[in-house]
Parts: C-alpha cells; sequence; structure tokens
C-alpha cells in the first residue's frame, strides 16, 4: 500500500491528536505529521524525503503563523505546488479570502466534534493519489469547508 503523508501545523495538542485520530480512522495508510508552529512546519518538509500530499496550517500559532508559513512555501519553488488548507475556528470572511489570495486551495472550520471532523477529512483525502485539487473541486462547499479551486 501507498503511504500518504499529511503534514499539520497546530499549536493546540488536543487539536492535533484528534486531528489524528480521526486520520488514522479513516486510512492506516496516511502518515499524519505534526509540528506546532509554522515554521517547524517547514523545518519538517525540508527534512522529510517525501513532500506531504496536502498541508492543513491553523491561522495563529506562536513564532510562525498560519499566514507566514503559507507566504514562503507558495515563494519557495521546491513547495509552491504542496496543496495547503488553512484551519481555524474562525469564519470571518477576510480570513477565507486571504486565504484565497495567499494561494490556499480551501479553508476548513475546525468542526466541535470527532464525527463532523472525520467526515470532512475523509472527503478531502480519499482521493489523495488522484489529486487534492480534483477532488476538492468535486466537493460541495459545507458548514466546514470552503474551497477556493
Amino acid at each position: 500500500m501507498i503511504k500518504k503523508i499529511i503534514l499539520l501545523a497546530d499549536d493546540d495538542r488536543d487539536d492535533a491528536e484528534m486531528f489524528c485520530e480521526a486520520l488514522a480512522d479513516i486510512d492506516e495508510n496516511i502518515i499524519c505529521h505534526c509540528a506546532e508552529n509554522g515554521s517547524e512546519a517547514l523545518k519538517m518538509i525540508e527534512k522529510q524525503n517525501e513532500i506531504p500530499e496536502v498541508v492543513f496550517l491553523d491561522l495563529n500559532m506562536p513564532i510562525m503563523n498560519g499566514w507566514e508559513c503559507l507566504k514562503q512555501l507558495k515563494s519557495d519553488e521546491r513547495y509552491k505546488n504542496i496543496p495547503v488548507i488553512m484551519i481555524s475556528t474562525s469564519s470571518y470572511k477576510n480570513d477565507m479570502d486571504t486565504a484565497a489570495n495567499l494561494g490556499a486551495v480551501c479553508y476548513f472550520i475546525k468542526p466541535t466534534n470527532f464525527k463532523d471532523l472525520k467526515e470532512v477529512l475523509r472527503s478531502i483525502t480519499l482521493n489523495l493519489e488522484n489529486g487534492l485539487k480534483e477532488s476538492l473541486s468535486n466537493l460541495e462547499t459545507n458548514k466546514y469547508l470552503y474551497v477556493f479551486l
């Protein structure tokens, strides 16, 4: 089986644990790497032999927030094509617009329960090997996920 690498940058350990647990329930071939901030996420990407299929970035993190990390990823030739999904508890339209303008493929509002988180992550990860952008374009916007393609 082909392993699917996902990188999550989120300083909330409980959210990160729930996120990785949901991914493990969805597909045992998903490997979830976690970073506590954007700077750590960038270092992890540089150290890995394989580039992640998708990067999830929380907006508000210490040291380097999600916006700063997204800008660096999109300005680096090696990483600019990695799909990035911004995640936050915020549902402000301005945050969604900023994410789209900076090159994120979608904006994911953190669900308040495990079932909804798992449902959205299942939609995102089902077709990673076939190309995330293509599978996202087929998703309908729901109350948690806003696609920018």
